[in-house]
């Protein structure tokens, strides 16, 4: 996928995130004042942190979209991670502030208000919403392979267990446990610190390098050795930036082949990688002998 056509995939998923966001947040947190529903009153701020969590997640997308410079030969694409560990601490902050604020009620309340039906509503509509802004965030995030996108997705995916929360808790209300709204706030907020959680195990790896999967390994193989004059691979080591990688491999020659024709079998295999391997955006090959062992 070329760069134009990454840049306009990206830009769709945040205008989809923000609008859908925010009529999200003025519903819930009117009809959770109106209703007096705890637990809808912080899903609209969970929603609106949404809002925050999609231009970081673009910001970090743009960034990691800049071509290659001397500072940085090897691409920005690091920016996507970095930007995923700021959505990471801004979810941490915002699940502290809502589990502190349900202990507070659950515990140190005495009385619990029975909760209108109009919160349900808002319940269901928040399911239909959410599942359809996540579901078409993390297709765009998937098929541009960013990191910074699919984390976003993944954060807007919390909102739809929230709102089935939010459901049981209105219509538990009015079955006589009341209770059960502050304890379903609270059950939201440890939701966003264990998306939080994953989220940061996620973005450390692609920083790190982590090598997405035994797949993408298997595939550079195949790709190599399905290439004329090319006897085996090895010392392969990917270098992964979440949304592209850079490879670094060792290609077996025959010895016996001279430097020029060894030189254009590395360049058709560096050049077939990055056709077949879309994930694939720069390759260094290196020639050995073929059939000679000894200690790189």
């Amino acid at each position: 996928m070329d760069y134009d056509e990454r840049n306009k995939e990206g830009k769709k998923a945040i205008k989809v995130g923000i609008v859908g966001n925010l009529f999200l947040t003025t519903l819930n947190i009117l009809v959770g004042l109106i209703t007096g529903s705890f637990a809808l009153v912080v899903e609209g701020l969970h929603t609106f942190s949404d809002i925050a969590t999609t231009i970081i997640a673009y910001i970090g997308f743009r960034v990691g979209q800049k071509p290659a410079d001397y500072e940085h030969p090897l691409g920005h694409g690091r920016a996507e991670s970095i930007a995923g560990l700021v959505i990471v601490l801004f979810l941490a902050f915002l699940s502290y502030e809502i589990i502190s604020q349900g202990i507070e009620k659950l515990f140190f309340e005495e009385h619990f208000k029975k909760l209108s039906y109009l919160a349900g509503l808002m319940a269901l509509i928040g399911i239909f919403i959410n599942l359809t802004i996540s579901n078409y965030v993390l297709k765009i995030g998937k098929r541009v392979n960013s990191p910074a996108i699919i984390a976003d997705g993944k954060h807007q995916k919390t909102d739809v267990f929230s709102s089935i929360a939010i459901l049981m808790g209105v219509i538990s209300s009015n079955l006589g446990f009341g209770f059960l709204d502050p304890l379903i706030g609270l059950i939201i907020g440890v939701l966003i610190l264990k998306t939080a959680f994953t989220l940061g195990k996620d973005n450390i790896n692609n920083i790190m390098g982590k090598i997405p999967s035994e797949d993408l390994l298997n595939q550079v193989k195949e790709v190599t050795k399905s290439i004329d004059d090319v006897h085996g691979v090895h010392n392969i080591k990917i270098n992964y930036f979440g949304s592209y990688a850079t490879l670094d491999i060792h290609i077996d020659l025959n010895p016996d082949l001279t430097l020029k024709e060894s030189h254009k079998i590395v360049h058709q295999t560096q050049d077939k990688l990055k056709k077949d391997i879309d994930i694939i955006q720069d390759v260094t090959a290196h020639a050995c002998p073929f059939d000679e062992e000894y200690e790189h």
